[in-house]
């Protein structure tokens, strides 16, 4: 960690250290642990993502058939992207 390198660098307090490099003290208490499961969670969603394909955006040939223009969403050329 940073604030441990700097602490035995220069020999000063951890609050000292985090003062000066701009880091809140409590960041330095507890260790981010990762979800035992998380592999897995995240090979499903790449999954379903592939699956269902992405929300809120328009595909890019669809983009390009507006020509760039921006379009409401009720008057969508390209259907509804959503399914």
């Amino acid at each position: 960690m940073c604030i441990d390198l700097v602490r035995d660098k220069l020999g000063i307090s951890e609050r000292r250290a985090c003062r000066v490099l701009g880091q809140h003290r409590s960041t330095q208490c507890h260790m981010p642990k990762g979800r035992a499961d998380e592999d897995l969670l995240v090979a499903d969603m790449i999954e379903l993502a592939g699956q269902y394909g992405r929300y809120g955006y328009r595909p890019q040939p669809c983009s390009e058939m507006q020509g760039g223009k921006s379009m409401t969403s009720g008057s969508s050329v390209c259907g509804n992207v959503r399914g």
